[in-house]
């Protein structure tokens, strides 16, 4: 990596990736190898990109490694570099629409690959233009690649099969799990080192012509959503706890590009009324929010190939009531309600939903919230911290913390907004 992409003791550069994830190992050890200078970014800082532009800027900052999430937070919120700056984009695909606009702004980009079994990266490329797509390039230094078929032969350039990766970054296995191990890290038929083992992605790849890999996705049910990695069958066996849940499927769909967002579809028998709130609250209790399904479709019958299989390119597209709680939609009361829910109804794309409707409910998610907050800040001259949002994620809370702070500036008091919690006195 101090090779290619390309670091020296002059770089600057800013880690936003939290401890937990292998990408960090980049983002520490790096920078100590070769003499450069780490900026630790707070959770706070990584989450908004307002806040993340000016840490960057305030460091002069010259590298910082992402997932697209993040630098969509960056250039919503206005972020342009000063001086020469390489990003980094991992951890899932990099859309063409984002790769055009970081170029754009003179950006030395590189689009990083790698599972985790593989930790960190295994594969990079520097993109200058998307006129023939975005490749993820070629193996880094210490590390094997091949693209084998079902019977794990090599398949020909221009011809799809799993991405399988060996070499020095693969790792041993999985813990307590030998028949996973057994299936997903197997000897390398074609390796001339004793031993040497092949770690079978599960992505789906071809070799183009001018040597480069070009990824094609997953040969399973397997997602990438915002940078976290999504087994859909996990969310579907959690809905189908509900007694009302006779078959369900999940996807993730970008009817928007850009806005990839999780979709059940749900075929119930004896449905209350309340069914889409009770199965928010089934999958909120059991797993992280970025795996709850911004939509519930009800239908008739999960839609089906003519040999009977499940048809998950024949789910329809979601209409604005999917995404909608049961309860009954209360209008704006405040000029703060009427400020927030019209910001609310630009980024939602929607108007049907009232002032204590959950915004998360409603479709939004991390980057949505980036732009909310954006917005509010600049029609209301506050400085509000993107936590604000999660921790009061309606209209009618919102409102009520913007009063708050004006409230405190009128009265010359200290905002209670502060520190490392958001403490709002009404």
């Amino acid at each position: 990596m101090a090779r290619e992409p390309g670091l020296t003791a002059n770089d600057v550069l800013v880690a936003v990736t939290t401890l937990s994830f292998d990408i960090a190992v980049l983002e520490l050890y790096l920078p100590l190898t070769v003499g450069a200078t780490v900026v630790i970014a707070t959770h706070d800082e990584t989450v908004d990109g307002h806040a993340l532009g000016c840490l960057l800027e305030r460091h002069c900052a010259s590298v910082m490694q992402a997932t697209p999430v993040t630098w969509r937070l960056l250039l919503e919120a206005g972020w342009t570099p000063r001086t020469a700056f390489k990003a980094l984009v991992g951890g899932e695909a990099m859309p063409e629409d984002l790769a055009d606009q970081l170029i754009a702004g003179g950006i030395e980009l590189w689009n990083m690959y790698g599972p985790t079994e593989t930790t960190v990266w295994s594969t990079c490329a520097r993109i200058t233009n998307t006129s023939n797509g975005i490749t993820i390039g070629k193996p880094i230094a210490n590390t094997t690649v091949r693209v084998l078929d079902v019977r794990k032969s090599l398949c020909p350039v221009g011809v799809p099969g799993e991405l399988c990766i060996g070499g020095d970054g693969v790792a041993l296995g999985y813990w307590n799990r030998p028949e996973l191990t057994a299936d997903r890290f197997i000897p390398d038929p074609f390796g001339t080192t004793p031993g040497a083992t092949l770690y079978c992605t599960g992505d789906r790849a071809r070799w183009r012509n001018d040597g480069t890999l070009e990824h094609l996705g997953r040969l399973d049910f397997q997602i990438k959503l915002r940078g976290f990695r999504i087994e859909v069958g996990e969310i579907e066996a959690g809905i189908a706890q509900h007694p009302a849940v006779r078959e369900v499927a999940v996807i993730a769909r970008e009817d928007t590009p850009g806005d990839k967002r999780l979709v059940a579809y749900l075929v119930a028998e004896n449905p209350p009324a309340d069914l889409v709130g009770q199965l928010r609250a089934l999958v909120r209790a059991a797993m992280p929010e970025y795996m709850v399904p911004a939509h519930f479709v009800m239908l008739k019958a999960l839609p089906r190939t003519h040999n009977g299989k499940l048809d998950r390119k024949a789910m329809p597209a979601p209409s604005l009531g999917d995404g909608l709680p049961s309860a009954v939609a209360v209008d704006p009361r405040t000029p703060s309600e009427e400020m927030v829910a019209s910001v609310f109804r630009g980024v939602l794309g929607r108007t049907d939903f009232g002032v204590f409707d959950n915004f998360f409910d409603l479709g939004g998610h991390s980057l949505m919230a980036a732009r909310i907050m954006f917005q509010l800040r600049a029609a209301s001259g506050l400085d509000l911290p993107l936590r604000v949002l999660f921790e009061r994620p309606t209209v009618s809370a919102l409102a009520e913390a913007i009063d708050a702070l004006v409230w405190a500036a009128s009265s010359r008091q200290q905002p209670a907004l502060a520190g490392d919690r958001v403490e709002i006195e009404l």
